[in-house]
């Protein structure tokens, strides 16, 4: 039975490997969960409960709970008996400008739905909360890009310079970016953006492939980090049953995906790094778990301290975007010219370009670090014939058994710990690592030598 010390340092050691191997921002998935946990916000069930307390006209939830098999239907009945409330006895309850032919039926659930949200959210993230220290961590980790389905505007209080893309605005957008938040279920900016009714969610679902393909890139290139979401949501499931045939095959794990598994009370029994979830059609996936009743530990492992200091994500959507229109449009249309030789060169070569849109680097060179000790646990447990970080590190479980030697807790000629920030770091092995490890795997004698 493994205690949580140690569950927590070895998944640590997980995901700052997951970052060396991708070489990339990780990507966070978010669900209602997190806005739950920080400012007690609503649920998808207790947010259509608190709908029927503000429209008079509602019964109690519970008539809505024996009625109907879904929340979305729920929702939609809930839609028509708020459109009906505004047109009679309700009218005075609403803004004029939403009684015209433009606007849709559901706008009068939707508005009240936002002016709900809008209320409860907090102002900014400064407020009193016993989570504040949590919050400022979850604001250093500066992810590459944020997928949700909240509809409040939360993160954007977290994370300010990110440019909040909404609905089906995501499908128009024509390059991949960074520094944006997905909300893919809209936003209380945009109020007839929300989906909640089934007319919503059978146009959602109609261009949901289209939208798995726009964020499968993220999805292979880049750690994504579950939380706020039970395994059991359907938002999860129908998302990831898209790219489930892409990111795995015969039921392999998918490691770069985490699955935040929140538990009020921890039992050393229960500690697992791996979860399977089902998914449509029979189909499942298997990725990583991370049991966690408080998340501290986990955002400060996110936290790359080796990213460029602070990043100025709208700069870096301007670059992006200006590249993509140099590339796509200015060069094939001849509006500007090029010196070809000039720029193959500087592409030829990292520090040249670095200086093309003046970036400077102020991480140290861990270059010959890296010539000797190459590889990490993943990698090792790979070539040694295993799946994951955990076949090797059996074998440095046995060492420390045998010989009373942990190889992690020193540099040696086997291993190596290097700084990638102020308090964070990076384990990495030598060919005679894996060497040693062969040994131990085909049951020969072997000996540490220091």
């Amino acid at each position: 039975m493994i205690k949580y010390e140690e569950y927590k340092n070895n998944i640590t050691e997980d995901i700052k490997e997951c970052l060396e191997i991708m070489k990339c921002q990780p990507i966070l998935f978010v669900g209602s969960g997190l806005s739950q946990r920080y400012f007690n916000a609503p649920n998808w069930n207790d947010l259509l409960r608190e709908m029927t307390l503000i429209n008079p006209n509602c019964k109690e939830y519970l008539y809505y709970k024996q009625s109907f098999s879904n929340l979305i239907d729920i929702g939609t009945k809930l839609s028509k008996e708020y459109m009906e409330w505004a047109w009679n006895n309700g009218k005075e309850e609403f803004s004029q400008e939403l009684f015209s032919e433009e606007t849709p039926s559901d706008i009068y659930f939707k508005s009240k739905i936002v002016e709900y949200l809008k209320k409860i959210t907090p102002e900014n993230i400064d407020f009193s909360s016993i989570e504040k220290d949590e919050i400022s961590l979850l604001k250093k980790i500066n992810p590459q890009a944020i997928i949700t389905t909240n509809y409040d505007n939360f993160l954007e209080k977290i994370y300010p310079e990110y440019e909040p893309i909404i609905g089906q605005k995501i499908l128009k957008n024509q390059y991949t970016s960074i520094g944006e938040i997905f909300k893919i279920h809209g936003c209380v900016s945009d109020p007839a953006s929300l989906v909640i009714t089934k007319d919503d969610y059978n146009d959602f679902m109609c261009k949901k492939k289209y939208l798995s393909a726009k964020l499968l890139t993220y999805f292979l290139e880049h750690p994504i980090i579950i939380i706020g979401y039970s395994a059991n949501d359907p938002n999860i499931k129908s998302l990831l049953s898209d790219i489930d045939e892409i990111l795995a095959s015969r039921n392999e794990l998918v490691e770069n995906i985490y699955f935040i598994d929140w538990k009020e009370k921890i039992e050393d029994t229960f500690l697992k790094y791996e979860t399977l979830i089902d998914l449509e059609d029979k189909k499942s996936i298997r990725i990583k778990n991370i049991t966690a009743n408080k998340f501290n530990w986990i955002f400060e492992a996110l936290i790359n301290e080796s990213a460029i200091e602070v990043v100025n994500p709208k700069l870096l959507r301007a670059l992006l975007a200006r590249t993509y229109k140099l590339v796509r449009k200015d060069v094939p249309n001849r509006k500007i010219e090029i010196d070809y030789e000039t720029l193959e060169y500087a592409l030829n070569n990292d520090k040249e370009v670095n200086k093309i849109y003046g970036i400077t680097s102020s991480v140290s060179d861990f270059s010959s670090f890296n010539i000797n000790f190459p590889y990490t646990l993943t990698e090792v447990a790979k070539i040694l014939g295993g799946n994951s970080w955990h076949y090797a590190n059996d074998f440095i479980d046995r060492i420390k058994e045998e010989k009373n030697i942990n190889l992690k807790d020193y540099d040696n000629k086997y291993h190596i710990k290097i700084p990638t920030g102020k308090n964070s770091f990076v384990h990495k092995y030598s060919k005679e690592f894996i060497e040693l490890l062969e040994k131990i795997k085909n049951n020969y004698n072997y000996d540490i030598k220091n």
